[in-house]
Order: structure tokens, then sequence, then C-alpha cells
């Protein structure tokens, strides 16, 4: 579903939801990596559990996000009618250093994590 027109309300409810850096950030992260677990917003972003929580839940109870569980994990995601907003706001800071080094961290972390997985497979084929 695409938004072709916002209420002033929920344009202030946006702008109210991006008035801090760490929802940006969470954001930002979001936008270009589809889905992140609080686990994965902790390491990429040092932030504490509490710290990350607080705002995701911000997000998600400004209707912002949604999220799913898979076993004891919940990962969130940008609804889909609000990607393309978010996207347009963020064609004016994608460059920011901040912003560019979250993403680095998530792909050191990815290729981590994917190197972890090959390790894990192959030592299983070898028994």
């Amino acid at each position: 579903m695409r938004l072709k027109n916002i209420s002033l309300n929920y344009g202030l409810r946006i702008f109210k939801a991006l008035s801090e850096e760490p929802r940006v950030r969470i954001f930002h992260l979001l936008m270009l990596n589809k889905e992140l677990s609080i686990s994965d917003f902790e390491l990429i972003l040092d932030f504490t559990q509490t710290k990350t929580s607080r705002h995701l839940v911000y997000l998600k109870n400004a209707g912002l996000l949604g999220s799913k569980r898979v076993d004891q994990w919940v990962f969130y995601y940008i609804l889909e009618e609000y990607m393309e907003i978010i996207q347009q706001i963020f064609k004016f800071i994608q460059k920011d250093p901040s912003l560019l080094k979250d993403q680095e961290t998530f792909e050191i972390l990815k290729s981590n994590r994917e190197l972890a997985i090959n390790k894990i497979q192959n030592n299983q084929y070898r028994r």
C-alpha cells in the first residue's frame, strides 16, 4: 500500500518519531536492511537493551514499525506504506558519517554471522 496523502497530525508523528538521533539511526538501518532484531541494534549502535527497546517501542507505537517473532527473536521492520516517505527524507542525510558507520558495522556483523553459519554447516557435514 502506498500513501498518497497524510494528515498534518500524522506528519507531525513522523517528524516527532525522527526527532531524536537514535531513532533516525534505527530507521536508516531498517531502510537499508529490511529487518533487524533488538540485539542487532544493540551491537551496531552500541546501545543498551533498555535504550534500544525504548526507541523501538516509541517507533512502533507511532505506527511506523511492525514486528514479527521468530522463536525467541523479535524482528522490526518499517511498514511498507511509510517506506516511500522515509526514503524521501533520508535522501538528504544518507551520507552522514554516523549513518555510514552504522551500515559499515552492520556489514561486518553480517559477514561474521555468515562466516559462523558456514563454519557450523561445514562442521556438520564432516561428522
